[in-house]
């Protein structure tokens, strides 16, 4: 018994990170940076004490030290501690390839935040499609993170998936549109010319890896996180479960109609590549295709569709629409959530405090994701021209909210005395009753602008 004591642990000595046949290794040895190289910025890594340290410089881009091997499939664990003020993070399948943008690191980011924002362990895409999963998807996770002490990380990426947690705590539960490869990198963040954060260091130490295939996936990728997912025209088994159903299939025309006809409008409007795409026209409303409407009508739902705006461009989701109002010229009437280049179309000037700006619900009320979390440093998170943005309408009797990439920016409540006054007041005031149907069709505009819509899913309540 006591050879066999003495064995075992000998072997736990040997193989720190081998449990119950899963064999972990190690990504840092404790002593230097073989295996690992500093790209982009000027940041310095440095080695102590078993611990890798960034310290953090003024007027250097984003750094990062990224391991010479690439990776697919992993759970990969590391512990971190971050100084204050500062904002981190560690890339997962990620690349610097000559070709996009002069090498710039791209890629998923596993979020390091130390700010009251707290989106420690949700997941953004450096240089690429901005935020997959901010933590308002699982609000119940930004305690996890414990500011100025070592954290642990676990991440668990399997072909689409990818799952974190915090200090034992499930936070994100990502479905990816596709699957990449590409190395981990330790991110020392650009602080610019902010002298207050210049020489504050990041530590990340016990850095591990384990490769791994379905049976290590089903037992390291068990999760309580919300599931948000990007497949394309697809829906996750999770989500067919929980009750949603496609509202477009990604090839045909099923299910859709012109909105001030019987069929689909034989102009104005192509399916592309999973891609249900507005052709530019003169800028107007409904002076090409025309808009386009649900067949059937809702009336408690959960709508959630990606779009892509081209510069210059006006677009919008509508809802509770009547397409036996306004016959005559121009878009058929109902709420709008407003699809918009703020920067470079007029009408984000229009309107009462910036009440027809990308995400708002149109001459009515601003998106203002700061209402809702004060702690966020923008009033909302659009991606740029190249990239996709996600809508989400939710209606449940007379409240509603709009989400923007995941944040919330817009909630009201329809049919009080508050919403009728905001009615009297814009555009909406000669339409009797505008916005309290029980139901309505939903709405994808024609503005005479090229948008592009895909993963248009409704979940009825």
């Amino acid at each position: 018994m006591m050879k066999l004591i003495i064995t075992s642990a000998l072997f736990a000595l040997i193989y720190p990170f081998s449990m119950a046949g899963e064999t972990y290794i190690d990504l840092f040895n404790g002593k230097n940076l073989k295996g690992w190289k500093v790209l982009n910025g000027t940041a310095v890594y440095t080695v102590s004490d078993n611990e890798i340290i960034g310290t953090s410089k003024l007027n250097s881009p984003n750094t990062f030290l990224a391991t010479e091997k690439m990776y697919t499939n992993f759970v990969l664990e590391y512990d971190m501690k971050m100084g204050e003020g500062l904002n981190s993070g560690v890339q997962i399948r990620s690349n610097s390839l000559p070709a996009y943008q002069n090498g710039r690191v791209h890629g998923i980011q596993i979020e390091s935040d130390d700010s009251p924002r707290a989106w420690s362990g949700g997941i953004y895409d450096e240089a690429r499609k901005g935020w997959r999963y901010p933590v308002e998807y699982n609000p119940e996770a930004k305690t996890a993170f414990k500011k100025g002490e070592w954290n642990h990380f676990k991440v668990v990426a399997f072909q689409n998936h990818i799952i974190t947690f915090v200090n034992g705590i499930p936070v994100a539960n990502l479905v990816e549109e596709s699957v990449e490869s590409g190395f981990i990198g330790l991110q020392v963040h650009d602080i610019g010319k902010d002298s207050t954060l210049a020489g504050k260091t990041i530590r990340w130490k016990n850095i591990k890896l384990m490769e791994i295939g379905e049976p290590e996936f089903l037992i390291h990728g068990k999760t309580t996180a919300p599931q948000v997912s990007y497949l394309k025209n697809e829906l996750t088994t999770e989500e067919k479960a929980d009750g949603w159903n496609l509202l477009w299939d990604g090839k045909t025309t099923t299910g859709w109609r012109g909105a001030k006809l019987t069929t689909f409008p034989e102009n104005g409007w192509v399916i592309t590549d999973g891609m249900l795409e507005v052709m530019p026209s003169t800028g107007g409303e409904s002076t090409n295709g025309g808009d386009i409407v649900t067949v059937n009508k809702y009336k408690n739902f959960i709508l959630e569709l990606d779009f892509q705006i081209t510069e210059g461009a006006n677009s919008g989701i509508k809802y509770f629409v009547d397409t036996e109002l306004n016959k005559g010229e121009g878009s058929s009437i109902g709420c709008e959530f407003q699809i918009l280049d703020d920067k470079n179309h007029p009408d984000a000037k229009l309107g009462v405090n910036g009440n027809r700006t990308m995400g708002s619900l149109y001459d009515l009320i601003k998106a203002n994701g700061k209402e809702f979390n004060p702690y966020l440093p923008n009033e909302k998170y659009v991606n740029g021209f190249e990239h996709w943005n996600r809508a989400k309408i939710v209606v449940n009797g007379k409240k509603v909210q709009h989400f923007l990439n995941g944040i919330k920016i817009v909630e009201y409540e329809r049919g009080t005395q508050q919403w009728r006054a905001l009615v009297a007041y814009s555009k909406y005031q000669k339409w009797l009753g505008f916005g309290e149907s029980e139901t309505g069709n939903i709405l994808l505009q024609d503005h005479g602008n090229n948008v592009r819509f895909k993963n248009i899913k409704i979940k009825e309540i």
